[in-house]
């Protein structure tokens, strides 16, 4: 299980998105990067499909998965 407490570019409140780690000051869950990225699609993709995400954030989200993935 990756620890989001320390990867700044995402949040979570209980009050939104039924307390889901979204990115940073949007609704859009941390979960639908990797769920678009097993189905195919290209990081410039998800940024296009999501335009509040930008890809400081994304590119950010993932070296955080990879390095605790790695430390696991």
């Amino acid at each position: 299980m990756i620890d989001w407490h320390t990867c700044l570019p995402v949040e979570r409140d209980p009050q939104r998105v039924s307390g889901a780690w979204v990115f940073r000051g949007t609704r859009v869950p941390v979960s639908a990067l990797f769920e678009n990225l097993e189905d195919g699609a290209t990081l410039s993709e998800f940024i296009e499909w999501f335009p509040g995400v930008s890809y400081e954030q994304a590119r950010d989200v993932l070296e955080h998965a990879t390095k605790s993935l790695d430390a696991a």
